[in-house]
């Protein structure tokens, strides 16, 4: 895709988006000083190059009862045991986001669960693929 694809406008309304996904194309084109109409088009055409993938919200886990939260890199056994990797992370619910890293380990992968027990029943089910290291985290600043 080529960068003169997107002007200044796109990239306005982008970093709204971005903020607060929920805003409507009245409301971004009240600060770009578009109509609402004129707006859709251009997420529209975002959409169609692949700027925009999805939209997603932010919430709570703590109110969902997930307490423990995670930071895992993953050192798996073999190289041929990527495949079968991915389709494991794929299963498990409690595995948020999972990213293939250079550097130490083999990939890296964040996951919430209810309970420390919950967290070790998901450890003790990655071992079929290599070892891992833990890091829990206890607060998030940003």
């Amino acid at each position: 895709m080529s960068q003169a694809l997107i002007d200044e406008i796109d990239l306005l309304i982008l970093r709204q988006l971005i903020h607060d996904s929920t805003l409507s194309h009245k409301e971004i084109g009240r600060t770009v000083h578009m109509t609402g109409q004129a707006v859709g088009a251009r997420i529209r055409r975002l959409r169609e190059l692949g700027v925009i993938t999805g939209y997603s919200i932010g919430w709570d886990p703590e109110k969902l009862g997930l307490h423990v939260h995670a930071l895992i890199t993953v050192f798996l056994n073999s190289g041929g045991a990527h495949q079968t990797f991915l389709q494991f992370v794929a299963s498990e619910e409690e595995i948020e986001e999972a990213y293939r890293v250079s550097g130490e380990g083999c990939y890296w992968m964040r996951a919430r669960t209810q309970s420390p027990e919950r967290l070790n029943a998901l450890l003790d089910r990655l071992l079929k693929y290599g070892n891992y290291k833990v890091s829990l985290a206890i607060g998030q600043v940003k």
